[in-house]
């Protein structure tokens, strides 16, 4: 048991990623201690409240002094996918998810004195099947039939097996995250900017997004209430890849002149990372909403205002 004074303290892999950077920034707000575990000797630091250690999923190194006084684990390592993917690089996608969530199932295993109640993993949307009508919730049991579709479900059943150590398992099935630092935004503003931003395909794939302070504000109630299972991470409104790009052109003051970019010229650039831009998820966050939690920023308008609003 915890004494009513004794601060909480975490876990993180993948702290120093987009999504990681602005989750310790919020747990350190919030009076939560982490410890982090990183692959860069350079990037270990070591204060009161952030420590580093060193892990090496692929040689299956890790530093079993990262576990001290944990009370949960939040893992969110995992290569990108947006680089191009090549069968050697999709390999990497993949076995940077499982090695890692595979190293600390044995940590904790081979660590039995261990004080990690939770373990909270960072999951996608992209399970879903694409389809421009359906609307999803965390009961929906089917798999996308695509890489990405297969990368999250082994993903998924990876990060299941600590529910045998008795640890409850929280699984955040993330939306497109919107934030100012990089990720997907800066792609997808970046034409719109330059004057040439265009919608994809048919402009009519649903885009789930979230802003990246909601993403954070959920990792942390999911966090604190101790909370398991399945949670969409997407805001209320979802809106079609269409809506999506206008709205960066409004917010932007810029035009939108250009036709759609068609679906096979998608294809041809991308090839199968196309389903990235072309896939269509209206996923519902009905369970979070249901849990009390209020977003922040709950439709997209207000979301790129925070966002891109210096940028113009």
């Amino acid at each position: 048991m915890h004494k009513m004074n004794e601060k909480m303290k975490v876990l993180i892999t993948g702290a120093t990623g987009l999504i990681g950077k602005e989750l310790v920034r919020t747990l350190l707000t919030n009076d939560i201690e982490i410890n982090y575990l990183t692959t860069s000797r350079d990037k270990i630091v070591d204060t009161d409240t952030y420590n580093g250690f060193y892990w090496n999923p692929k040689e299956g190194v890790v530093d079993s002094c990262s576990l001290e006084g944990v009370d949960a684990i939040i893992h969110l390592a995992g290569a990108t996918v947006s680089k191009k993917w090549t069968p050697a690089y999709k390999e990497e996608i993949l076995q940077s998810r499982m090695l890692s969530a595979q190293l600390l199932y044995n940590l904790l295993k081979n660590h039995p004195g261990h004080t990690v109640k939770n373990f909270i993993s960072a999951s996608g949307i992209s399970i879903y099947p694409s389809d421009f009508d359906k609307l999803y919730d965390e009961k929906f049991e089917g798999v996308d039939n695509t890489f990405l579709g297969e990368v999250v479900e082994e993903w998924e059943s990876g990060v299941n097996h600590f529910t045998s150590l008795g640890i409850n398992v929280a699984k955040i099935r993330i939306g497109l995250v919107l934030a100012n630092n990089g990720g997907a935004l800066d792609a997808i503003s970046k034409p719109v900017k330059m004057g040439v931003g265009a919608s994809i395909g048919s402009g009519k794939q649903w885009v789930s997004w979230i802003h990246i302070s909601d993403l954070t504000s959920i990792f942390l109630k999911i966090l604190t209430e101790k909370r398991e299972g399945i949670y969409n991470a997407v805001a209320p409104n979802p809106v079609t890849n269409k809506q999506l790009t206008k709205a960066i052109a409004r917010v932007l003051r810029k035009p939108l002149w250009l036709p759609n970019i068609p679906e096979f010229v998608m294809k041809i650039l991308l090839g199968e990372r196309s389903t990235l831009v072309l896939s269509s998820q209206k996923v519902s966050c009905k369970k979070l909403l249901k849990s009390s939690y209020q977003f922040q920023f709950n439709n997209i308008e207000y979301a790129l205002n925070d966002l891109l609003v210096e940028q113009k």
